[in-house]
């Protein structure tokens, strides 16, 4: 299984950005994907979670300014980033709780990451 994310680039603060991320492989079951970022000099940080039925759950800090959203069909999930601040700078990293096999264990995969830059 690979994980595929794409999206990022310098934006300007007050803009938008949406983030993809593709799985591809051996995929019997998603069980949940979603995002973390690691801004420079800091330490990773969980942004939001789309479980495979599509409830979404998201950091306190994100809400109302993010939305994860995930296309089953494609195994594909999304990140839509709104009114972006310089402090969303980071390198956003995909992952995905995945079953590859009827039989096999979850396994977690992860991203390359996509780097977002907002500045002006």
């Amino acid at each position: 299984v690979q994980l595929q994310a794409s999206g990022g680039g310098l934006v300007q603060p007050g803009g938008s950005l949406r983030l993809s991320c593709a799985a591809s492989g051996s995929i019997f079951n998603i069980n949940d994907m979603g995002w973390y970022r690691q801004a420079p000099g800091k330490q990773r940080e969980w942004v939001a979670t789309i479980a495979g039925t599509g409830s979404t759950i998201y950091a306190e800090s994100e809400k109302g300014r993010f939305t994860i959203s995930l296309d089953n069909a494609k195994n594909t999930e999304y990140l839509q980033i709104n009114s972006l601040k310089p402090e969303d700078t980071a390198v956003y990293y995909c992952y995905a709780r995945i079953r590859p096999y009827l039989y096999s264990n979850w396994n977690d995969y992860w991203g390359q990451g996509t780097q977002v830059t907002v500045s002006s």
